[in-house]
């Protein structure tokens, strides 16, 4: 293997900062000059994200989050996904007439989470004030940030259907008629008057926890929430498949929100052991891709050949669909993730891997859930579709540009380290709320809307989201937090990236440069749910001997351009206390700072 990277690997001790955009790695290393720690950080650079990549997350949006904490020596998870508003019934949606919860529009949202996440994050866990981590967010909505290519690929996709249905987001997002360009500075003054407003307020108080409650309260039970409710109860305005919404979100929905904290799900690998997000998410399909690849002597193999690709592949087929039958929100929904991560379950379905590609899609049986995986395949066949699937939220029909999510990872120089990957609100989700500059997001379109399913659409419930930040430990010390965008594939190229660096010893940037994969056998999270039987994505990189073989095995290989799949971000933390980090060239944006 070459050791030749595209950029260098990070590396220091005071502390290091990587996300999906150059500009919030910046302003999240200046939280760390300034005397905060991973977790101020990470704050200020979420809420960055949010302005300098409003096609890919937005303020009411979700974030799901691992945290380690020095001090307490304890990993936490923080969930501020967001469930159904409490009018958002199957027997409302079906009355519209629809199959499936759209992918966008006003009847696509759950109660916006990432805004109490992100506070609830700097309340607990962080030391600076809110005006340090909310002033940048405010300057580049302001001053405006250089417009990413992407944001003006879609928004030149988009602005004729903004400008016939959602006028508030033409407005919003196409100022005075003109397409932003790739490059020029784009503003968003509406979401700097919320921002500030909320600023001024919690300022009124004089503790730094007061000031953070009060901006938690502005949001959910003041002005915002007021404002939101006021606006979305005058509309009656079309998804991009032109049907005709009203919103179910209320104020009474936000006032009764708030993040909470949790205690993640733990799988291991050999010497290693993986931390994830509770069952609401997809994380868990993570960890049983590892016990389904564990003891399989993947060291031996030649990590960009045709049988570590087949094995893998094969391994995700079978942890994805066990994801179908039984992942969803535990407080709706018996998840027996004690079983599915068992080495006994894991040994019968590793048993079920063969020399050729699966076409099946074939979810095991846990003891007890023998009806509920049989309903669920029946739903499955009458509600997934198997002509293409989309694997990211999209509105590719209009502007063959998708949506998808921003990533991040912080390690200070105390050891306290962070994965978040916020997602939704992005501006091509629901029509922007013009007093408030910024939309609803569209994670309510991961329900059905069928009785009986672990994933049915319930007030008070969250949709299982594909959200999924990663936090690990090797040989018993907190080593490294990784994660990337990308919907159903996030779990897919994250268990690639871990592997590269676990299994065949390659460095942060070495692993996170090498060519990517990933599956679309199985059924999609996204509208209108549809899946591609035995298909699989590869970067023409792996060369066309391994492309050949891999479709002698009976894979259907689509092929991507090099350096096209993927974004991720890592950062780790060495036994010798040096930091490392580093993150995807593709897409030419994500970047890695730190000294």
């Amino acid at each position: 293997m070459s050791s030749f990277t595209t950029r260098p690997e990070i590396t220091g001790t005071f502390g290091v900062v990587t996300s999906t955009h150059w500009i919030a790695s910046s302003v999240g290393m200046a939280m760390l000059e300034r005397g905060g720690n991973a977790f101020d950080a990470a704050v200020a650079a979420g809420l960055v994200l949010q302005v300098v990549e409003p096609h890919l997350n937005g303020p009411a949006g979700e974030l799901p989050a691992i945290l380690w904490s020095a001090q307490a020596q304890r990993t936490d998870v923080i969930s501020a996904q967001g469930p159904a508003p409490a009018g958002a019934t199957i027997a409302h949606y079906r009355a519209q007439g629809l199959r499936h919860v759209p992918g966008d529009g006003l009847l696509a949202t759950v109660i916006p989470g990432a805004w109490d996440g992100w506070m609830l994050m700097l309340r607990d866990y962080g030391r600076l004030s809110l005006r340090d981590v909310l002033e940048p967010a405010i300057h580049y909505c302001s001053a405006g940030h250089p417009c990413l290519p992407r944001v003006a690929n879609t928004l030149a996709g988009l602005a004729a259907f903004f400008r016939d249905n959602w006028p508030s987001s033409y407005e919003t997002w196409v100022p005075g008629g003109q397409v932003p360009v790739a490059g020029q500075l784009l503003r968003n003054p509406a979401l700097a008057r919320t921002y500030t407003r909320i600023l001024a307020q919690a300022e009124s108080h004089q503790s730094r926890n007061a000031q953070i409650e009060a901006a938690r309260n502005a949001f959910y039970r003041g002005f915002v929430a007021e404002e939101m409710d006021a606006w979305l109860a005058k509309q009656e305005l079309p998804d991009s498949e032109g049907r005709m919404q009203r919103a179910v979100l209320t104020a009474a929905d936000m006032a009764g929100y708030s993040a909470q904290i949790e205690t993640p799900v733990w799988g291991r690998y050999g010497d290693w052991d993986i931390a994830k997000c509770g069952a609401w998410t997809q994380g868990p399909v993570l960890l049983q891709s590892l016990a389904l690849l564990d003891g399989m002597d993947l060291r031996d193999l030649d990590p960009h050949g045709a049988d570590f690709i087949h094995l893998v592949t094969e391994a995700m087929k079978l942890a994805f669909a066990d994801r179908e039958v039984y992942l969803a929100d535990p407080n709706f929904t018996d998840v027996p993730l004690q079983g599915l991560l068992s080495a006994e379950y894991n040994a019968a379905r590793r048993a079920l891997i063969g020399g050729q590609a699966s076409l099946d899609l074939n979810p095991g049986t846990v003891p007890g859930f023998a009806a509920q995986r049989s309903a669920m395949l029946a739903a499955l066949e009458r509600l997934s579709r198997t002509d293409g699937a989309v694997y990211e939220p999209t509105m590719a029909h209009l502007a063959r540009k998708r949506g998808d999510t921003v990533h991040l990872d912080v390690i200070d120089a105390e050891g306290n380290m962070v994965a978040a990957t916020p997602s939704g609100g992005w501006l091509q989700s629901s029509p922007a709320i013009p007093s408030l500059g910024f939309c609803l997001n569209s994670r309510a379109q991961m329900f059905w809307l069928e009785d009986g399913l672990p994933g049915s659409l319930a007030p008070g419930k969250r949709p299982r989201t594909t959200l999924s930040p990663t936090f690990a430990m090797h040989n018993g010390r907190p080593r490294m937090v990784f994660g990337t965008p990308g919907g159903d594939q996030q779990d897919q190229w994250q268990l690639i990236f871990f592997l590269y660096h676990a299994e065949f010893g390659m460095g942060l940037q070495q692993a996170l440069d090498a060519p990517l994969f990933h599956s679309t056998h199985f059924p999609a999270s996204f509208y209108p749910r549809s899946r591609s039987p035995g298909q699989i994505m590869v970067e023409d990189t792996f060369g066309p001997q391994v492309i050949a073989d891999l479709r002698a095995r009976g894979h259907d290989v689509q092929t991507a351009p090099h350096m096209s799949i993927g974004r991720l971000t890592a950062a780790a933390q060495g036994a010798d206390g040096i930091l490392r980090a580093g993150a995807s060239p593709r897409l030419m944006q994500a970047y890695a700072v730190g000294r």
